[in-house]
C-alpha cells in the first residue's frame, strides 16, 4: 500500500510540474511588458498608496502572472521584468518547487519594490536570487501600503501579491529562486 501511495504522490506532482511550463510558454519581450503596464495598473487602482511607493522605488521587478500547482509535490512559474522609471532593464523568470501536504492549482500576480541602491545591486550581482536570502522582503497585506510614508520605508523590498484566482490549499515547504533570462523579441 505504501508503494502505491508514494506512485500517486510522484505521479500527481509530476503532472503538476508538467503543467506548468506548458502553460507558462515562454513570451516575447513585447508580451511580457505589456503584461507588466497592465498588472502595475491593476496595483496602483486597487491599492492606489501602491503608486506613490512605486515612484521612490529604484527599481520594480513585476511578474503578471506566476502558476502555481501541485499535488504533495509542486511548482511555481513566471516571467517578468525589471522596471527602472518607465524603461524595461531586465526580464526575469521565477521558479519554485515545493514539497509537503499541498493540492490544487493556482494564478496570480507579484510585484517587488525593490526600495534600495542595494537591493537593486542585488540583483545584478546574484546569479538568480533565492527569495529569503539578500535583501529583507517585507510582503505587503491589504491596506498596509496605506500606513506607509516615506519615512516608515525601511524595508529593501516591498512586495506585493494580488490577483489570485484558482484554488491552492495545504502547507509545505518551498524555494523560489528568481533569475535573469532573454526572451525572443
Amino acid at each position: 500500500m505504501q508503494d502505491g501511495i508514494g506512485r500517486r504522490i510522484l505521479i500527481g506532482g509530476a503532472a503538476a510540474l508538467a503543467f506548468l511550463p506548458r502553460h507558462a510558454a515562454a513570451k516575447t519581450r513585447a508580451e511580457i511588458n505589456r503584461g507588466v503596464d497592465e498588472t502595475l495598473a491593476r496595483l496602483f487602482r486597487a491599492e492606489p498608496e501602491a503608486k506613490a511607493l512605486a515612484e521612490r522605488a529604484v527599481g520594480i521587478l513585476v511578474f503578471p502572472e506566476i502558476l502555481k500547482a501541485g499535488l504533495m509535490i509542486g511548482g511555481e512559474y513566471g516571467e517578468g521584468a525589471l522596471r527602472e522609471g518607465r524603461n524595461t532593464v531586465g526580464y526575469y523568470r521565477l521558479t519554485a518547487a515545493s514539497y509537503g501536504l499541498q493540492a490544487g492549482a493556482q494564478r496570480y500576480s507579484y510585484v517587488m519594490m525593490l526600495m534600495t541602491p542595494e537591493a537593486r545591486r542585488y540583483i545584478d550581482r546574484s546569479d538568480g536570487w533565492e527569495v529569503g536570502t539578500g535583501p529583507s522582503v517585507v510582503l505587503m497585506d491589504k491596506g498596509m501600503a496605506k500606513r506607509m510614508s516615506s519615512t516608515t520605508v525601511t524595508q529593501d523590498v516591498l512586495a506585493f501579491i494580488f490577483g489570485q484566482s484558482g484554488i491552492m490549499g495545504g502547507l509545505g515547504l518551498q524555494g523560489s529562486k528568481i533569475s535573469r533570462f532573454q526572451p525572443s523579441r
